[in-house]
């Protein structure tokens, strides 16, 4: 990389060009969320986050690019949550349930997420494909992992399994957090969710049914 090209100055790479850049990723979440893409400026990220316009291109060359690490962002933080959620459970249900509590978390914290997620299917579809991808990556690896445990069903697609379990997590997380503007999912619907995702499963023992 050229010392001309954006993002190669050394103050990037310093703990205050680090602050600045996660400035700008914040400001963009905001801007791009309330207004969408189209509408969006780098003017206006750059207002939001209290920088000068000539700063955002040390750190990106254009709307598209910011928007496109945005969703990689996002998409790191959410993982994140969720593993550090799910990895408290003592078996997959209840890394199910600690994954799934973690993910609404984010959601309720994060309303952009749905919204900037969404644009990218128009904006940029080879970051919406990376997000969801990665997601299911590694929910993958755990469903696989429990299955040779014996804690779920052994003839389950883990590769099926993971992307309609985060068809789940999404569309009752918009129903239920978005939409109502939540901090949290009600608690019945929650359990009504968890008992789908434990029959969907296979997994034995659940709450209030006979064993």
């Amino acid at each position: 990389m050229s010392a001309t090209e954006p993002g190669s100055s050394k103050a990037v790479r310093t703990p205050r060009g680090e602050r600045t850049r996660a400035r700008l990723l914040e400001a963009a979440e905001q801007v791009f969320a309330a207004l969408g893409y189209h509408d969006a400026s780098i003017v206006k990220i750059t207002d939001a986050a209290g920088v000068a316009q000539g700063t955002f291109y040390l750190y990106f060359s254009s709307k598209l690019e910011i928007f496109d690490e945005l969703v990689d962002d996002l998409n790191r933080r959410v993982r994140h949550a969720m593993s550090e959620g799910s990895a408290a459970g003592r078996d997959r249900i209840e890394s199910e349930r600690l994954g799934f509590e973690a993910f609404f978390r984010f959601t309720a914290e994060h309303p952009a997420l749905y919204r900037i997620i969404r644009q990218a299917e128009f904006v940029s579809p080879a970051a919406l494909r990376r997000h969801y991808t990665r997601i299911v990556e590694g929910y993958t690896d755990g469903l696989e992992k429990a299955s040779a445990a014996g804690q779920i069903a052994a003839d389950i697609d883990p590769v099926v399994a993971a992307w309609a379990l985060m068809g789940i997590g999404e569309l009752v997380g918009m129903r239920w957090v978005l939409w109502d503007d939540a901090a949290a999912i009600p608690p019945p619907v929650f359990d009504e969710v968890m008992r789908f995702v434990q029959r969907a499963l296979g997994a034995r023992d659940l709450p209030g049914e006979p064993k």
